[in-house]
């Protein structure tokens, strides 16, 4: 597992105040939506919030590639990869 793939983890449950959880309980490949971690749409905007400042990762909202990107830990990890290079 990358290091970047535990940031990632690690901003979620910062950014979402989710205390009963930590980095190992998030699989890589699981939804954060629905069936998986369970976020939501406000979860989403947060999220993207915190992209922005930490990443400079600017995302359009009702863009399909957004909802790609928000799909696992795994999509994001290639999201902020592929932004950096």
């Amino acid at each position: 597992m990358s290091n970047l793939a535990d940031e990632l983890k690690q901003m979620i449950i910062d950014v979402l105040a989710l205390e009963d959880i930590s980095i190992d309980d998030i699989d890589d490949e699981a939804p954060l939506f629905n069936e998986g971690l369970g976020l939501d749409s406000i979860d989403a905007l947060e999220l993207g919030l915190a992209l922005k400042k930490r990443y400079n990762i600017h995302l359009n909202a009702e863009s399909e590639d957004t909802k790609q990107h928000f799909r696992s830990i795994q999509s994001l990890v290639k999201l902020v990869e592929s932004q950096a290079a």
